[in-house]
């Protein structure tokens, strides 16, 4: 491409990608405490319905300021915005400014067997960052960057490390972290390295945007 993609890391599930001047807010949820807007917010995703994916106030914050923009979810989330909410599937690809966005998936993975599980979505970004939501669901094609749902009720760390080395990206970051602490996540963090090592890949470990203004 000719512009760089820009991600910034927010706390969990939330990032942004900047390019050529518009920007798409990914999972922007009520554990993202650190949230900054970015500058002309032409998209927002929403990979499912959790709360930790989808915060009613920072939406409507972000509808506020950019009145103009999208939001792509899946059809059992309420975003409390239907006239910017366009519902879409997976194996469909829409386009939105400067970005491509190709969905797959469609079911949150299993928590408990006592609980139904809601729908879901992953994304692939101008076909180059893939983020599979609360999900283990494989893009089936090359992944430049990949955001690595590190720590759920959902996930084993061994799974993390699987999915990463199967998908064998050329960068990963951290996504779905929140839920561990500083010293837990040190922890995961130094298996998640070890499973990038071994493919070649190149693990990022920033929590937020403390850390890290820019992943790559």
């Amino acid at each position: 491409m000719n512009s760089e993609l820009k991600i910034t890391k927010f706390i969990h599930a939330c990032f942004s990608v900047n390019l050529e001047d518009q920007s798409l807010v990914v999972d922007p949820g009520v554990l993202t405490t650190d949230f900054v807007m970015p500058k002309n917010v032409i998209g927002v995703v929403i990979t499912h319905q959790h709360a930790d994916h989808i915060d009613q106030d920072l939406i409507n914050d972000i509808v506020e300021q950019n009145p103009e923009l999208t939001i792509y979810t899946i059809d059992d989330v309420e975003t409390g915005q239907p006239n910017q909410t366009k519902f879409v599937s997976a194996g469909q690809t829409v386009e939105v400014g400067s970005f491509k966005l190709e969905f797959f998936g469609g079911a949150h993975r299993p928590i408990h067997e006592d609980w139904p599980i809601c729908k879901n979505l992953g994304v692939m970004i101008n076909d180059e960052i893939y983020y599979p939501g609360d999900s283990l669901t494989l893009p089936e094609k090359p992944v430049k960057i990949l955001a690595l749902p590190i720590a759920a009720p959902w996930l084993k760390t061994a799974e993390a490390m699987n999915f990463l080395m199967e998908i064998k990206p050329e960068k990963a970051f951290a996504t779905h972290d929140a839920v561990l602490s500083p010293a837990g996540k040190k922890f995961v963090d130094n298996w998640i390295n070890m499973a990038a090592e071994k493919v070649g890949s190149k693990y990022q470990t920033a929590t937020s945007l403390v850390d890290s203004q820019k992943i790559n």
